[in-house]
């Protein structure tokens, strides 16, 4: 490799003579907007404090879903019992011609002496399910000693969103049983751990909502004693979903079994008027008193609007009534779009779904997308999994702001936009307990977007 004075890299297949380094791959950034049915069952269990996950997989999938799903996820480590922490069987080509069950066998046994957890989950990628190895006989084994269960997860059998449904399918079948119901405990779904990149601070935020209209919601992740929660899910009143499609067979599940109805949203709320209909509908279905409902709401949407107040000369004088698009997955696409064209009076122009929902929920994705909207302009959706091909279909278009993955943050400059990464992947932003959710969530939305322009006069 040479270098020309300015030490930058000289590319002798370039017609240029002189090629920036900085400038390599800017053009081309590719990158998977999920992972596989492994990665999601994965990032699922890392999410619930006490479970420990064990791989039953290839000798690189462990280590590909820290960088491809955890790291992508907002710059998210795997705690204490994920990433380079988590204990795998490391499949290799002896295993795939004598089998991997002994492997396993060997692997639970150590991992019982040396995590200490509440429960243990062995997830079994690709490799097994070629093989044939019996994985359930091997789980069978140990249940009397330990809790411990199987999620049979394959990369091939989907993605991220499918390993989150597969989790909860197997803990249902395997682990959960009866309880009696308690008054006013719901169970949160459709929020995707790691793969939803605001997924803590959202459930954090949903809980307090919650709260504070007297439920007691059971949101699973984040919970210091996550795996009892997991327990727990029997025992709601209710299940609220907040999405088109995340969530919705493991409902289904959960009142196939132990007959616990629904209530579904398209997204977790985000802004004033999303969270006081959420609230309202929750309330009006678990019967709590209107007037508590509404004394909340109202002291909560005058300390909304009153602080967006505060951003109105920079959203009025600067860049009001701006076009804007969306690449990101249905949950956060809806909300974003139906906060910016009803609370901001933003315009919709293209908004692309990155999450391969499936045929039947679509419909329903695009109604949320284009119904009950201020505007007269609706926006024109697009189902694209493919980020090369995202990436050209936002050429030539109006719109000012891109609310994206990181992907699209290097193109932005190119297509005339600002860019703010919402969506996975998510490299160049580190997520904690930042999210969009709630009253404040709007709040930080407009500040997130304005501060892509925010300048002296």
């Amino acid at each position: 490799m040479s270098y020309n004075d300015n030490g930058e890299v000289k590319n002798k297949n370039n017609p240029k003579e002189d090629f920036s380094s900085h400038e390599l791959g800017k053009d081309h950034v590719e990158a998977p907007k999920y992972s596989c049915a492994l990665g999601g069952a994965y990032g699922t269990a890392l999410g619930v404090y006490g479970l420990v996950p064990l791989l039953h997989a290839g000798l690189g999938c462990g280590l590909g879903q820290l960088f491809g799903q955890l790291y992508a996820g907002g710059q998210n480590a795997g705690g204490p019992v994920g990433g380079t922490s988590t204990a795998t069987t490391g499949l290799v080509e002896e295993h795939v011609i004598f089998g991997g069950e002994d492997k396993l066998r060997k692997l639970i046994n150590a991992s019982n002496e040396v995590y200490e957890g509440d429960g243990f989950v062995v997830i079994s990628g690709c490799i097994p399910a070629l093989i044939g190895d019996d994985v359930d006989a091997v789980i069978r084994e140990y249940q009397n000693d330990i809790p411990i269960f199987h999620i049979n997860a394959p990369g091939f059998n989907g993605n991220s969103y499918e390993g989150y449904e597969l989790f909860f399918e197997a803990l249902i079948d395997q682990i959960l049983t009866p309880l009696p119901t308690k008054k006013g405990v719901v169970n949160i779904l459709g929020v995707v751990p790691y793969q939803h990149i605001f997924w803590k601070g959202e459930l954090l935020t949903i809980k307090k909502l919650l709260e504070n209209i007297g439920l007691k919601p059971n949101i699973i992740f984040t919970e210091a004693n996550g795996f009892e929660k997991l327990k727990n899910l029997p025992a709601a009143e209710y299940n609220i979903v907040l999405s088109t499609w995340n969530g919705h067979r493991t409902a289904k599940k959960l009142e196939e079994k132990f007959g616990i109805p629904s209530i579904t949203f398209p997204s977790v709320p985000l802004g004033p008027k999303q969270t006081s209909h959420f609230l309202r509908t929750v309330g009006k279905k678990l019967d709590i008193s209107p007037d508590k409902v509404e004394n909340f709401i109202k002291e909560e949407e005058r300390r909304s609007y009153r602080f967006i107040e505060y951003s109105g000369d920079a959203l009025l004088i600067v860049r009001p009534h701006s076009y804007f698009a969306v690449v990101a997955d249905s949950n956060t696409a809806i909300a974003i779009n139906k906060f910016l064209v009803n609370e901001m009076g933003y315009l919709p122009d293209i908004i692309q779904l990155t999450d391969n929902p499936p045929e039947e929920y679509r419909e329903e994705i695009i109604k949320a997308l284009s119904e009950d909207l201020t505007s007269t302009i609706k926006p024109e959706v697009v189902f694209e999994v493919d980020s090369h091909l995202a990436r050209e279909k936002l050429k030539d278009r109006p719109f000012q702001f891109l609310f994206a993955s990181s992907i699209e943050a290097n193109s932005a400059p190119e297509l005339g936009a600002l860019h703010v990464t919402v969506a996975f992947p998510s490299y160049n932003r580190i997520v904690l307990t930042d999210s969009y959710a709630g009253y404040d969530g709007g709040l930080r939305l407009i500040e997130d977007y304005i501060s892509t322009f925010a300048g002296p006069l």
